[in-house]
């Protein structure tokens, strides 16, 4: 089984959880300060490791006038800022081969976004940064499918692979969660990430936008955990209903220390009694 070590953060199926937690897109240096900050003390009082997540653009936006974010050159510099301050690894996604090697500079982990999980030239980037990779599995890609796009990245002697279920397309606009896949990705000897957030979007559900159910992330997060995951990925902000995107999705902040504590307590009682595939 491989383990994944991000600054002092080890990342592993059979490790402690880490927590992967921040807003959808970076809004300001001070917002994700503070998120980062609370979200790394709750981690902390609850044992959990922490990785901090935000988006310097998100490229794939339902409509043309949906906000993509601070962009690559001010946003590199607010996540690298993020990771001197608060001391905590720092994960975000690329959307171009070109884009690899620059967000490498600036962050710990790069994460591949569903849509584009299969782009090989894409994965081959990533991987020749040396940097961790996150890859996020396709909508439609059955969980034994990653094994292709672990070869590709490891292809490039990089085995830093992490790999994120985040719900199945089940017709139109809405997303179901086979945990099932949870297990048959951990079979490729990566450590499992569960995506609780994205995995209740209803994408483009509201027309211009996508939509969600919040209130199932907790839910998904906990059974994920308690089968025995080395992650949960969740987005989090202060006050969802005005975030400028996946605000239907996102888990409220002052919600999330109880969160992770739970989390934890189910995470315990997995890694004692890991179950055998």
């Amino acid at each position: 089984m491989t383990q994944v070590t991000i600054r002092d953060v080890i990342v592993g199926n059979d490790r402690p959880l880490t927590v992967i937690a921040g807003p959808c897109q970076l809004e300001s240096e001070d917002h994700a300060q503070m998120i980062a900050g609370k979200m790394k003390e709750a981690c902390a009082a609850a044992g959990a490791q922490y990785i901090f997540k935000a988006s310097y653009d998100k490229a794939n936006r339902t409509s043309l006038s949906g906000k993509r974010g601070l962009g690559i050159d001010q946003g590199l510099k607010v996540l690298q800022s993020i990771g001197k301050a608060m001391d905590v690894p720092v994960l975000t996604d690329v959307h171009s081969d070109t884009q690899c090697a620059i967000a490498a500079d600036a962050v710990d982990v790069l994460q591949i976004p569903a849509f584009l999980c299969r782009q090989t030239d894409l994965l081959l980037a990533a991987g020749n940064t040396g940097a961790a990779v996150n890859v996020k599995k396709g909508q439609w890609l059955a969980p034994w499918e990653m094994g292709n796009i672990v070869d590709k990245i490891k292809s490039t002697g990089n085995e830093k692979i992490l790999l994120t279920e985040r719900g199945t397309a089940f017709g139109y606009n809405t997303l179901v969660t086979d945990m099932r896949g949870l297990p048959q990705m951990a079979q490729t000897g990566y450590p499992v990430v569960m995506d609780a957030t994205h995995a209740v979007a209803s994408p483009g559900g509201k027309g211009t936008s996508s939509g969600g159910q919040r209130e199932f992330a907790p839910v998904l997060a906990r059974a994920a955990v308690s089968i025995g995951v080395a992650a949960v990925f969740i987005e989090t902000h202060e006050d969802p209903d005005n975030a400028p995107s996946d605000g239907p999705n996102m888990i409220y902040l002052d919600h999330m220390p109880d969160l992770v504590a739970t989390l934890m307590k189910f995470d315990a009682l997995a890694k004692q009694h890991p179950m055998t595939f």
